[in-house]
């Protein structure tokens, strides 16, 4: 299942830096999954101070 990000999101980067796929999360307020590309790896969510990454 891939993953969406939150609104408790604090755009740290932290995930964006883990992510292996290219382009997959797009920086922002708050940072946005892309769906379509994600690979349910699962490294986003593990790195994430907040917890704000979840599954879909």
């Amino acid at each position: 299942m891939p993953r969406r990000i939150t609104d408790a999101c604090i755009a740290c980067g932290a995930c964006a830096a883990e992510c292996p796929v290219d382009d997959c999360i797009a920086e922002g307020d708050i940072y946005v999954i892309d769906e379509e590309i994600c690979i349910d790896c699962g490294l986003c969510q593990t790195v994430c101070p907040t917890d704000a990454i979840i599954e879909v």
